[in-house]
């Protein structure tokens, strides 16, 4: 009776349909990707010079496709440390989902514009931002999840802090490469691919340390 009491006094509202609902959009918005993908009309008589061509659409796909891999990979670590969610929590999911599902509008910038001085600039620029703002607000709703007290409460102090370091690690790059995109975009877009990259590995490697401190006979 007193745990189920303790239960009514803590107001919390179950995940799932919240981690449905965004693996949807991270689904949805990873496959747009490549409808920006093509060749013009009428390229049958130079084909494999018109794939060439469009080396700005293939490096635009790649990182966006490694961009959108590494939030939804954080995404799933945090949901999966979660107890329980809150208004709050569910409404900066929806902030997260927003960003991320324009992503694929930029990459279709950068694709197009990648060769025009200028324009590859402002597209590079408005892309960087959007990377950006898309790490912002997984480190926001993971800060504020553990702040709120919506992680499990198995979940020790250390992994917080690792789990904290791990998912904000690297937006200060992404603001020193938006400013290189002002001058040389390619460079920042390759660097932008090395950052995701970068992102999608550290998460493998928390997920054994912690099983092997639940379980030391794995180690």
């Amino acid at each position: 009776m007193g745990e189920r009491e303790r239960r009514v006094r803590v107001p919390g509202l179950r995940t799932g349909r919240m981690e449905a609902f965004s693996d949807g959009v991270f689904a949805i918005a990873i496959t747009l990707l490549v409808l920006e993908i093509g060749v013009p009309p009428g390229s049958g008589d130079d084909l494999v010079g018109a794939l060439a061509d469009q080396w700005p659409s293939y490096l635009a796909y790649f990182v966006s496709f490694a961009t959108i891999g590494a939030v939804w990979v954080a995404h799933t670590v945090i949901t999966e440390y979660l107890d329980h969610a809150n208004s709050v929590l569910l409404r900066l999911n929806l902030l997260l989902l927003m960003v991320v599902s324009l992503l694929p509008f930029p990459t279709k910038l950068l694709a197009e514009y990648a060769e025009e001085r200028t324009p590859e600039r402002i597209a590079a620029t408005v892309y960087g931002i959007n990377l950006l703002l898309s790490l912002i607000m997984v480190a926001i709703t993971w800060r504020y999840a553990v702040h709120a007290q919506l992680v499990r409460p198995d979940l020790a102090d250390e992994d917080v802090k690792t789990l904290t370091k791990r998912l904000t690690p690297t937006l200060g790059l992404y603001v020193a490469m938006i400013v290189l995109g002002l001058f040389l975009p390619t460079l920042a877009v390759l660097g932008y691919l090395v950052l995701a990259v970068f992102i999608l590995l550290p998460f493998g490697a928390i997920r054994r340390e912690r099983h092997q401190r639940t379980d030391p006979g794995l180690g």
